[in-house]
């Protein structure tokens, strides 16, 4: 008897049964093909998005590790020049809103470091572009930034030194780039880590990640459970025959795992497909190329494995629920008293577990982003977990009106669980997606609040290493002379230290810190109320109560505090030095440029800037936005005056643009999510149709009319959405709330978004019902009373 039990539950036994379901899924005529299909197009839709998310790991690192290969931020220890280094400088710029990335070389010798993409450097007044930009320059639109960029392209950078298909960039050979322009290198590839993302994205990503996830595993469930009826019906058949229950059951697991792996290949050609559209989408300026979007081994495995065993997991369960007997199916499950405690405990867990974080700062580390994780996915599945009871709770208690009411209120509670089920899905998406808004919407106001002043203002600011002052005043004089531009200031600034040092291997010490200025005496003025002004003289504000006085020695060459600390550089302030008062900045700079309340002005020829230790000259420059093009003419001259010139505006508020492309890309998402949701949901509403085809045929016998029938699968449809759209709403605001407390932002809600996307989920009872229709109308026919 045990070597009978052994041969009936043995690995071969399973592997029989699971191949004759396989068949008959496979062999079920028209009506099966269809069952099977369907099922295989919503389990291929799931697995195509959780490819997406494993794809996201990969995809970062491919993406960091081309900007390590191609970069060399500077070494400690800059190399002497020979025959394999160059001198290397950014050039960054922006035109019309794009980032463009820019690098100057200079070799030093005949065999220069190359970076990746690229076989050899371009020669004198060339460059290489990327191939997004080589077409810009080649567009009507690109011809202001030729003026900007005055190099003949020589050739296209390759997909190794890219980023992405729609980056921007170039490496430019100029043909004279200033010594102390940039750093010399003797390699590329310097082994950096990258900085780590900011709080608001981190909690972005996981939030989406969660809430695109979670809806996407109740789709595959809800998809695994097609058919279930007819397949319960060919049980029954099985077991006329003979087969015993273990059998059966079995056998149902072949059937719903031969339409679990066609949805897996189906997923993966959906994914290997979707991929190639990759190439065109930016978000938080990362575009990658389709090569990149690839789930590790681990994860696709792991995906291949636990969909097929997730499959006839969900089987089994849903046929512990029933016993399949000969001539029929018997449902022998009791009434179930669903308990709401455990229900509210997950939220509340969740909660929990976010709240501790929500009293500090947050920062990212591997606890908090799991606690993260875990806390938003129970809170978002105790939505879930809460909509059977809820149901339940409010249908126990309908009682009375119209008669299509009455008979969808009793069919929910006669058995809600197929309906709640389906509506799991949107109610789970309504809330990810309000949460996730929230927090975009928090962030972005955010940023628009921190650019609402200064990125009003015509007014943009560089800077740059320079000790030569008549270069500065030409390079002031071609600012004033651009057109659109109203007024150029600037300053040679540096720093200085007091002496004589107490512990110069201390480094840097802010109370010993002095801010000096030289310019000429009109570009003073605009920094100080000055009594009289020549050049030679000096001036001390005593803007910092620094205790400066006239003939007091100040250190050219302060401590760092990186490094060594160089040799005392003293410079005596001058007895003839007068006090000046620092005035206020004009209206315009109270935006991103707020004037340094410099202790000491000096003029060039009372101090050479040459005598600093490392001078900055920073320029600022007023300009009119009603001049055509002003601000890109503006650019254009700083670049010919040095391509290495830093920009310092908040003219451009890339967040703005970046947040509202992610916002529309997650609302096309959850409208998608959406909709797939709602396609598991006319399948699951015909399903039940067909269950109760006999009491349709019995109500038409009885002549009921078809309205009345349709309005009752309306309301039957619309009870549990309307209720599950409730909780959404709840919980995605509490979630998005405890987000953004989080960030420590402002509470603030995007309700036509909000309002949006519960009528999408609404709309969906709307579709629904009209889609189930047709089949309603074909089930109300006498010939439905047939039996044998």
């Amino acid at each position: 008897m045990n070597a009978i039990r052994r041969v009936r539950s043995g690995p071969a036994v399973w592997a029989r049964d699971l191949a004759m379901g396989m068949r008959f899924a496979a062999g079920g005529g028209r009506e099966g093909w269809i069952r099977t299909a369907l099922t295989a197009l919503g389990v291929a839709l799931g697995v195509a998005v959780l490819l997406l998310g494993a794809s996201v790991p990969s995809l970062t690192s491919a993406w960091h590790g081309r900007e390590k290969a191609r970069e060399n931020l500077g070494q400690r220890h800059e190399p002497r020049p020979a025959d394999h280094t160059l001198r290397y400088a950014s050039a960054d710029t922006v035109y019309r809103g794009a980032q463009i990335r820019g690098r100057l070389v200079r070799p030093d010798g005949a065999h220069p470091p190359v970076p990746p993409g690229i076989r050899r450097l371009p020669g004198p007044g060339r460059m290489l572009v990327s191939p997004a930009l080589k077409e810009l320059l080649e567009s009507p639109e690109g011809k202001l930034l030729r003026d900007r960029l005055p190099y003949r392209v020589a050739g296209v950078i390759g997909d190794e030194g890219l980023l992405g298909p729609q980056e921007l960039t170039y490496l430019a050979r100029p043909s004279a780039l200033r010594e102390n322009a940039g750093y010399r290198i003797d390699h590329f590839g310097k082994a950096w880590d990258s900085p780590p993302m900011r709080t608001p994205v981190v909690l972005l990503v996981i939030m989406t990640c969660v809430a695109l996830m979670m809806p996407v595993m109740v789709f595959i469930g809800t998809s695994l459970r097609i058919g279930n009826e007819r397949r319960e019906q060919r049980l029954a058949a099985l077991r006329l025959v003979g087969a015993d229950v273990r059998t059966t059951r079995r056998i149902a697991s072949g059937e719903a795992l031969f339409g679990s792996l066609l949805g897996l290949a189906g997923g993966a050609v959906l994914f290997l497909g979707g991929r190639q559209f990759a190439s065109p989408i930016t978000l938080w300026d990362v575009n990658v190329f389709p090569s990149d979007v690839a789930p590790g081994p681990l994860a696709a495995a792991a995906i291949a494995v636990l969909v097929p065993a997730a499959a006839v997991l969900v089987t089994l369960i849903a046929q512990r629920g029933i016993t399949v007997e000969p001539l029929g199916i018997v449902r022998n499950r009791p009434v179930l008293r669903r308990r709401v405690l455990w229900r509210l405990a997950l939220p509340a867990l969740g909660a929990v577990l976010m709240l501790p974080a929500a009293g500090v700062p947050w920062t990212d580390t591997g606890l908090n982003t799991l606690r993260l994780a875990v806390g938003s996915m129970l809170l978002l599945f105790g939505v879930t977990a809460l909509l059977p009871w809820l149901v339940d709770a409010v249908v126990g208690r309908l009682r009375g009106g119209p008669v299509p009411w009455q008979l969808a209120v009793r069919r929910l509670q006669l058995s809600s669980g197929p309906a709640t089920r389906a509506v799991g899905g949107i109610t789970v998406a309504v809330a990810g997606a309000i949460a996730v808004h929230m927090l975009m919407t928090g962030m972005q106001a955010g940023y628009a609040q921190a650019y609402a002043r200064s990125g009003k203002l015509p007014q943009v600011g560089y800077w740059s290493g320079e000790d030569d002052w008549p270069r500065a005043q030409r390079a002031l004089g071609a600012l004033r002379a651009t057109p659109g531009v109203t007024a150029a200031r600037g300053v040679i600034d540096a720093s200085a230290g007091r002496l004589p040092r107490h512990d110069a291997s201390s480094g840097y010490d802010p109370s010993r810190h002095v801010s000096l200025a030289v310019g000429s005496c009109a570009e003073l003025r605009r920094l100080a109320q000055l009594p009289s002004c020549r050049d030679g003289d000096v001036f001390v504000t005593h803007a910092r109560g620094k205790g400066l006085a006239p003939g007091a020695t100040v250190d050219l060459a302060p401590p760092a505090g990186m490094g060594p600390p160089p040799p005392p550089s003293p410079w005596k302030i001058p007895g003839t030095a007068r006090t000046a008062r620092v005035l206020a900045p004009p209206a315009q700079d109270a935006g991103p440029f707020v004037d340094t309340a410099y202790d000491l002005l000096a003029t060039p020829a009372a101090l050479p800037p040459s005598r600093l230790q490392n001078p900055l000259l920073e320029l600022r420059i007023d300009f009119d936005r009603g001049t055509p093009d002003a601000l890109e003419h503006l650019r254009n001259t700083a670049a010919r005056i040095d391509p290495t010139l830093s920009e310092y505006s908040h003219l451009d508020n890339p967040h703005d643009q970046q947040l509202s492309s992610v916002r529309s890309g997650i609302f096309i998402g959850s409208v998608i999510t959406l909709l797939l949701i709602g396609a598991g949901l006319i399948i699951s509403t015909v399903e039940q149709l067909h269950e109760r085809r006999r009491l349709l045929s019995t109500l038409d016998a009885f002549g009921t009319r078809r309205t009345t029938l349709s309005w009752s699968v309306l309301w039957g449809t619309a009870i549990p959405v309307a209720l599950g759209l409730g909780l959404a709403l709840g919980c995605g605001l509490a979630l998005g709330a405890l987000l953004l407390t989080l960030i420590d932002s402002a509470v603030v809600v995007d309700w036509p978004v909000v309002a949006g996307i519960t009528g999408i989920g609404a709309g969906v009872i709307l579709f629904v019902t009209a889609l189930s229709l047709p089949p309603l109308w074909r089930m109300m026919r006498p010939d439905g009373l047939r039996t044998e």
